[in-house]
């Protein structure tokens, strides 16, 4: 599981750089729902309502990401929180990621991040937390920083699990990270994928 969860890491929660790569010509990060999966092609719904066609690279693999509880959040854990400002200057969490024990400090920092316009990920550790009717407020630190994100009802927290390419069928949420070439494929070595109808929400 270290393993695999290092990897999922890097594809999920890049280095402070991940957007700029994300962004570059031919890196592309597609969100969507599975279409069809025929052998080592992967056709996917993108969020946008396009349909692309997603090669996957030999010896592709998979990761799943399941439904957890923003009571499993305490001090001391490894999470990764997309937000936006708000204006009490408070961040307020768009999604949350609680990472295994094995990928702590992956990825670690505060940057820039395409779920939305203005949005930011920080992926650090939770110093503590504060709980409101609005939702636990969480103290993040991080190498260099530290920041409070607001949890209000109903933000989606999830967690990785294993999945086989068994899980990877019609309707099923994705999140793709890969590459183009001169003929707008795009090429993947991992996908993310929902499990039990969990869109993954990074």
């Amino acid at each position: 599981m270290k393993k695999g969860a290092l990897a999922l890491a890097a594809v999920l929660m890049m280095s402070g750089v991940g957007l700029q790569a994300a962004q570059a010509a031919d890196k592309i990060r597609v969100r969507g729902v599975v279409e069809t999966l025929s052998g080592d092609t992967l056709t996917v719904k993108s969020r946008e309502g396009k349909d692309v066609m997603i090669m996957l690279k030999s010896g592709w693999s998979v990761n799943g990401i399941v439904k957890a509880d923003v009571s499993d959040i305490k001090p001391g854990d490894f999470v990764g929180i997309a937000s936006m400002p708000t204006d009490s200057g408070v961040n307020g969490a768009l999604e949350v990621l609680i990472f295994p024990a094995a990928m702590k400090g992956t990825g670690e920092g505060d940057y820039g991040w395409d779920l939305k316009p203005k949005s930011s990920m920080t992926n650090a550790t939770v110093a503590s937390a504060v709980t409101s009717v609005n939702g636990p407020t969480l103290t993040l630190t991080y190498k260099g920083g530290e920041k409070k994100i607001s949890i209000p009802p109903g933000t989606p927290v999830v967690t990785i699990a294993p999945a086989t390419k068994a899980d990877i069928k019609a309707g099923a949420g994705v999140i793709i990270n890969g590459t183009t070439g001169s003929d707008n494929m795009v090429e993947a070595d991992r996908v993310v994928v929902g499990i039990n109808g969990v869109v993954p929400p990074m």
